[in-house]
């Protein structure tokens, strides 16, 4: 079993989720994140002024797959997360080494 977290732009998410779904996942956590990076975040506007906000939303999703699945959800999210925009996602997978109940 493997633990897969993929940050990814807000845009995405229903995309990914669908994606999730026709591949049999349907259990997933999905956690808003607030992060400052490379990208150096939005332009916003207010009162007529542009001002760069130094932070960009993203959502973190969390899956628990198993070994054979893991190939299938990392070309989903890959799929469904892509975009023009440089370092729009990131995948990250552990290991899953227990698991209590």
């Amino acid at each position: 079993m493997k633990v897969i977290e993929a940050v990814i732009s807000t845009a995405n998410l229903d995309e990914v989720k669908a994606g999730l779904q026709k591949l049999g996942v349907e259990k997933i956590r999905v956690i808003r994140l607030v992060a400052n990076g490379r990208l150096k975040g939005n332009a916003a506007f207010i009162r007529g002024t542009e001002y760069m906000v130094g932070v960009m939303t993203r959502i973190k999703v969390e899956i628990i797959a198993a070994d054979e699945l893991v190939g299938r959800v990392i070309e989903t999210i890959s799929e469904f997360a892509r975009s023009e925009r440089q370092g729009n996602f990131r995948i990250f997978i552990y290991p899953l080494v227990e698991a209590p109940l």
